[in-house]
């Protein structure tokens, strides 16, 4: 490394060691500078050369640096897989052999913030197939108090089949209104028409949709329902009961899906669990779109595959953090987690299967060029 920067000396000066000095120039060698830096093999002591103007900055280890860059990329990908500040502080004292301050962690991973806001600024496709909307919840604190705040998140699919998350937004709570927000971003960032979007059955949200994009078809996540149904039946009764509401989203006619939920409000499950069949009732006209469409396309709509390969991981980290200091620590990790996640994301398969069947079904606004 020292002769390195030598050499980027002798580069700066224009002429070698024991060359007599050019009479364009002043310049000159003016010594060494101790420093030490934190690189892969640990705390290196270096000699710095300097020049007689103060003109020199070394490329290896620019004025200023204290770690070359690969220990702060070693730090963020610890940080993106949910490590906590003790655990990588710990670990880099263990590997390095020298004390880190804890201040370390935010000076690297604060610089991950203008990268987010490049990212949730970037432009979007014009059309989507299909954008998944949902929430989840972490723990921040806040003047001492720990709140819950819903981390929201689009996930779309590409007019290629590929799976890409849009954006992600931090709220108090998940509402209709915070969602209306969401959508006039998506449209600021070029996005002009979503075929299919695929929610959770929270109140107010098609409406949010629709006052952005009015032709937008919504269907109600079945996998949402069927949760939301079992949370209320006991733990012997829930295998028999997610059968029955099996027979209900696996039906293959609108007319046997509709004779499907009547026969389970109607039997002994039903009527010992009041609650199942109301949850079903009231988004009924947002769960019947999914039959109208081909079975290829309605398998891969009612099963949510594609919000899943999103949120295991993520859950994960969240239960390893527990809680965050600020809104912005959560969403550096989320950026740097989901960063992480699409590069396991697998080439397009049953999405692009079903791709064909768009250009039928929505003739005219199902567009293949990005922006």
């Amino acid at each position: 490394m020292e002769r390195m920067l030598r050499g980027e000396r002798t580069h700066h000066l224009g002429y070698v060691p024991g060359a007599p000095q050019p009479a364009t120039t002043r310049n000159h060698r003016h010594g060494r500078t101790p420093k030490t830096v934190l690189t892969e093999a640990g705390a290196v002591p270096l000699a710095i050369p300097r020049d007689g103007d103060g003109t020199f900055s070394p490329l290896l280890v620019p004025t200023g640096v204290r770690r070359l860059p690969r220990v702060d990329q070693h730090v963020i990908s610890l940080y993106a897989r949910g490590m906590s500040v003790r655990e990588i502080q710990a670990h880099l004292e263990e590997r390095y052999q020298v004390a880190v301050a804890p201040t370390l962690f935010s000076t690297v991973t604060d610089e991950v913030l203008e990268k987010v806001a490049a990212w949730q600024q970037r432009p979007l496709e014009r059309c989507y197939p299909v954008v998944v909307f949902d929430a989840l919840r972490v723990k921040i604190r806040d003047d001492g108090v720990v709140r819950n705040t819903a981390v929201y998140l689009a996930l779309g699919i590409t007019p290629g089949g590929e799976k890409d998350v849009l954006g992600i937004w931090l709220g108090q709570t998940e509402g209709a209104k915070f969602w209306l927000r969401g959508m006039t971003v998506l449209k600021a960032r070029g996005v002009d028409d979503i075929l299919i979007a695929l929610i959770d059955g929270l109140t107010g949200f098609p409406e949010a949709i629709h006052a952005v994009f009015p032709q937008t078809q919504i269907q109600t996540c079945v996998v949402h329902l069927v949760r939301r149904s079992l949370a209320v039946v006991s733990y012997n009764d829930r295998q028999r009961a997610a059968g029955a509401l099996r027979a209900i989203y696996r039906a293959e006619t609108l007319s046997a899906a509709e004779a499907a939920r009547r026969a389970f409000a109607a039997s002994p499950d039903g009527q010992h669990y009041p609650l199942i069949a109301p949850i079903w009732e009231r988004p009924w006209d947002y769960v019947t779109p999914a039959f109208e469409y081909p079975p290829a396309l309605r398998r891969i709509l009612i099963t949510a595959t594609a919000i899943e390969s999103l949120h295991r991981p993520l859950r994960k980290i969240i239960k390893t953090r527990g809680q965050f200091p600020t809104d912005e620590a959560a969403l550096k990790l989320r950026y740097l987690a989901l960063r992480n996640i699409k590069k396991r994301w697998n080439a397009p398969g049953e999405w692009q299967a079903a791709l064909p069947h768009f250009g039928v079904l929505f003739a005219g606004r199902f567009v293949h060029d990005a922006p």
